[in-house]
């Protein structure tokens, strides 16, 4: 579980009508302690109210209160609570930036004073023997220090990304409609990190993909689906400061008869997270989530089957990926199987461990409509001879860069971003301007990944970097 900062509680004082922010004081005292004398100077006792002012911005005393809204979600850990962010000081629905809950008070190197110290994720050694030195070394701990800036942006995403799914896993039940469900989570997204185009946003569309569909579906306008009890459902969204991208996943489901599949995914993705490190071979990564995958089995209709039967394995064509700024798939990914792949994984590298599991055949394949786009990182400079594919394509640059976007977010009235859009944002019939786009390599469509039909697929996910002297799990939270 990451470390959620050793921050003390914060005496406070409440006014007399409820204010739950810290007054000046509602009386003038002289200095033994009574009340002031009235400025006739007839000696009377007269009360003299000062303006009650409110302490706004970083001069607030954050209110922490006590989570109890306990999480019950399935496979979701024992004392996980919805409302865990209350302890912070936030507001139960989130409303306040995330940064705003984190002022560093107590932080005791004074270059940083004044400058927010998020929490710290899961620390774990490297493995092998050749890292034993990396603890103790003075020289790596220098180095360490030095990628502070880059720790506090992805430590500040990956805060925003637990209190964003936190909240999500208090609304996310049978019945509600899947689109309202993305919205709503992209909503708290936005606010908690304080959208700012490129700057600050969303790293990618909220992926909500059903049963045999493992990744890549997020529903576009029209798409009245609702997720019933016997759904699986993997919820897949990002936050990104600056470029730097939290990617983390989980399965959501509430029929217990798909506990085992969860499982198995589950200590699967812990199981490659142990495994990395640096000087670590990529290959041998994929033998260890396997091996602990096709030691579980499930039982659908009264049938029993393992893991490394046909009908529950590894999806083998998908991987966890290394990341870089701005670029969600950065070169190096990460296998879930068994292969030859020697590469070995290096020091600052950060990665998305993520892994499958299916009780179908373990391969997907493209299919059903599109949502999910991205700008291709190293896109090709084509001539555009299409008007409206020029202005789109001007649109994605100024908007999203080379980060994900979806349908969804190009027919808001903000284009996706209010900060870089306003209310002016909007596009008007740009499908054809999008395939145009597409077919000149520019932009990539990616479409749902799904295994056969009447199958289930589950995914656990977490973001990690490889620092000099530690492995940190950047996205852990009390949840999963």
């Amino acid at each position: 579980m990451g470390e959620d900062g050793d921050w003390e509680d914060v005496k406070e004082d409440v006014d007399n009508d409820g204010d739950d922010r810290v007054g000046d004081g509602d009386e003038e005292m002289n200095e033994n302690g009574d009340e002031a004398p009235g400025e006739d100077g007839d000696g009377a006792a007269k009360k003299k109210k000062k303006k009650k002012k409110k302490k706004t911005g970083a001069a607030a005393k954050l209110v922490k209160g006590t989570p109890s809204n306990k999480a019950e979600g399935r496979f979701l850990n024992e004392g996980s609570f919805t409302d865990y962010y209350v302890a912070h000081g936030q507001t139960e629905p989130p409303t306040l930036p995330v940064v705003n809950l984190f002022r560093g008070e107590d932080d005791e190197d004074p270059s940083r004073k004044g400058l927010p110290t998020f929490p710290q994720g899961e620390i774990q050694e490297h493995p092998l023997e050749s890292n034993s030195h990396r603890v103790s070394s003075e020289e790596l701990r220098a180095a360490d220090r030095l990628q502070q800036d880059l720790y506090d942006k992805l430590r500040h995403a990956s805060e925003v990304h637990r209190q964003v799914r936190h909240h999500a896993q208090s609304f996310i039940k049978p019945g509600i409609k899947l689109i309202d469900m993305c919205e709503r989570l992209e909503e708290t997204n936005r606010r908690l990190v304080q959208e700012c185009g490129l700057e600050r946003g969303i790293g990618f569309p909220t992926g909500c993909s059903l049963n045999h569909v493992a990744a890549h579906y997020t529903p576009n306008s029209g798409d009245d689906t609702v997720l019933s009890y016997d759904d699986v459902m993997k919820v897949d969204f990002g936050t990104q400061i600056d470029g730097r991208i939290i990617d983390c996943a989980w399965t959501v489901s509430f029929n217990p008869k798909y506990d085992p599949l969860l499982e198995a995914v589950k200590e699967a993705t812990n199981a490659g997270i142990k495994a990395a490190g640096i000087d670590v071979r990529l290959c041998d990564i994929g033998e260890s989530v396997q091996e602990v995958m096709e030691s579980y089995e499930v039982e659908l209709e009264g049938k029993t089957y393992p893991v490394k039967a046909t009908y529950h394995k590894c999806i083998r064509n998908l991987n966890g990926h290394s990341m870089g700024p701005y670029h969600i798939h950065a070169g190096k990914s990460v296998p879930i199987v068994k292969c030859d792949d020697q590469t070995k994984m290096e020091e600052n590298e950060i990665f998305a461990i993520e892994t499958f599991g299916s009780t179908g055949r373990g391969y997907i394949v493209e299919d059903m409509e599109c949502s999910h786009y991205m700008k291709n990182f190293h896109a090709p400079h084509v001539p555009l001879r299409v008007p409206r594919a020029k202005k789109l394509l001007a649109h994605i640059n100024k908007t999203f860069g080379t980060l994900a976007f979806c349908r969804r977010w190009l027919e808001r009235e903000d284009g996706g971003s209010a900060t870089v859009n306003k209310q002016g944002g909007r596009q008007e019939k740009y499908l054809g301007a999008l395939k145009n786009l597409c077919d000149v390599g520019i932009v990539q469509p990616y479409p749902p990944l799904v295994d056969v039909k009447g199958c289930y697929t589950a995914q656990y996910e977490h973001t990690l970097i490889l620092r000099p002297t530690c492995k940190e799990i950047l996205s852990r939270g009390d949840d999963y």
